[in-house]
């Protein structure tokens, strides 16, 4: 995550002490070469690349046509979108900077790096930004009060969707429920066991603890603690137990929409972004709400999850950083949030658009808002993915070396607690 791009030290090292020093009042100032070439008629030409998932393209060739009307005759614009995943934002841009978009999107748990290796500018309104945003998706842009990014979205968590033809609102209370009825009726019970963002939900809540330590880089985990109420064996027990019910089906979330559509998923928990493909397969039927609750030491334990956010970035070497900010800030006003919502059903992060009649009646959304509050913000490093992979593909596959649930925690924690040149 730290391998920078040749050029990089010393914004680095500026950025770096910025993150160390300043305060909410004093935000890092923005910095990068501007570039003045002008047409015949003495307006500058300004050329900005977009990076953007494929399936928002339409609508922000849409957010790119308003603004350029918005600023007609203040520059000649050139304005490109090329297509980059948005989790692959921090590892293609750090590749090569110099090449990298003038505005990017990228989900909350990429800031830190990013801001750290010098890649991201700091915006220059943050009072404006921060005002009309919600508190959670500030937050979740700045570090040590500075923001180095624009708040876009409140919607990238996850929580329950499910049938009502087969799921009344008591049955979705508690997991164990939900997966007693999928057994009678034959029916599916689904998520994306194997993953550690969808696997937390069972540890979240319990009291066991999981981190970024103050390095930024490695994790403090106590998901093998002996001496918690609700010990990190009981978890591993109980997850065994559960992922054992024929009706608990481990599956792909990018598979889930072709399950759906064949009959057989009558629960499951994903995010936003399938909303679409659930309400076609549940059609009247469809409901949305927060992750159940499930037993573990004799306690009843809300599941809970990573809440996330996305964001509009600006890249520290635009060769036209003013130009870029004030795209990045039109593409994430409260507009082209409500824009957003009303072309894709995204989750706007802009405190009056999410507070509309619209947005209030989509269960999606405000399942996603109540599941929040049973969440934590995903702040963790690298090591953490695979050994929960390898963790709960071993719990799916049976526990067929018969490790004992302590020692199966206590792999699991030295793998994501170990230094990153292990």
């Amino acid at each position: 995550d730290f391998c920078l791009s040749r050029g990089l030290g010393d914004v680095y090292k500026r950025q770096l002490l910025s993150l160390c020093s300043c305060s909410g009042n004093s935000p890092v100032q923005t910095a990068g070469s501007s570039s003045e070439a002008q047409n015949d008629n003495g307006i500058e030409q300004v050329t900005l690349k977009v990076w953007a998932e494929e399936a928002a393209f339409d609508t922000m060739n849409e957010m790119i046509e308003s603004f350029k009307e918005a600023h007609r005759g203040e520059a000649e614009f050139n304005i490109t979108i090329e297509q980059n995943l948005d989790s692959k934002t921090k590892d293609v841009i750090l590749g090569d900077v110099h090449n990298g978009a003038d505005v990017f999107p990228l989900p909350d748990d990429q800031l830190s790096a990013m801001a750290a290796a010098g890649v991201l500018s700091a915006i220059p309104n943050q009072e404006e930004v921060s005002a009309a945003n919600t508190a959670e998706s500030v937050a979740a842009a700045s570090i040590n009060g500075v923001m180095y990014a624009y708040p876009m979205t409140a919607d990238n968590g996850y929580f329950l969707y499910y049938n009502k033809k087969f799921l009344n609102e008591s049955d979705v209370s508690s997991l164990e429920r939900i997966l007693e009825v999928c057994e009678k009726k034959n029916k599916e019970f689904s998520m994306e066991f194997n993953s550690g963002w969808y696997m937390y939900s069972f540890f979240g809540n319990t009291g066991l603890e999981l981190g970024l330590n103050d390095d930024g880089v490695t994790n403090y985990c106590t998901w093998n603690s002996t001496d918690n109420s609700i010990k990190g064996a009981d978890v591993v027990n109980r997850m065994m137990e559960l992922t054992s019910s024929p009706a608990f089906v481990n599956r792909a979330d990018g598979d889930l929409p072709a399950a759906l559509a064949s009959g057989k998923v009558i629960a499951a928990i994903s995010g936003v972004w399938n909303s679409t493909d659930v309400e076609k397969a549940f059609g009247s039927d469809y409901g949305a709400c927060k992750l159940p609750t499930y037993q573990v030491a004799g306690k009843q334990v809300q599941m809970a999850s990573f809440t996330g956010f996305k964001m509009m970035g600006v890249n520290y070497y635009s060769e036209h950083l003013e130009w870029a900010h004030k795209l990045a800030d039109w593409f994430t006003n409260e507009q082209n949030q409500t824009l957003s919502f009303e072309k894709r059903n995204i989750g706007p992060a802009n405190k009056n658009a999410a507070a509309s009649d619209a947005v209030s009646k989509v269960a999606a959304i405000q399942a996603v808002i109540a599941q929040s509050e049973y969440g934590k913000l995903q702040r963790v490093g690298n090591k953490f993915w695979t050994p929960c992979v390898e963790f709960a593909d071993n719990i799916l596959a049976g526990n067929p070396s018969h490790l004992s649930a302590q020692k199966m925690a206590d792999n699991l924690v030295k793998e994501i607690t170990a230094s990153v040149i292990d």
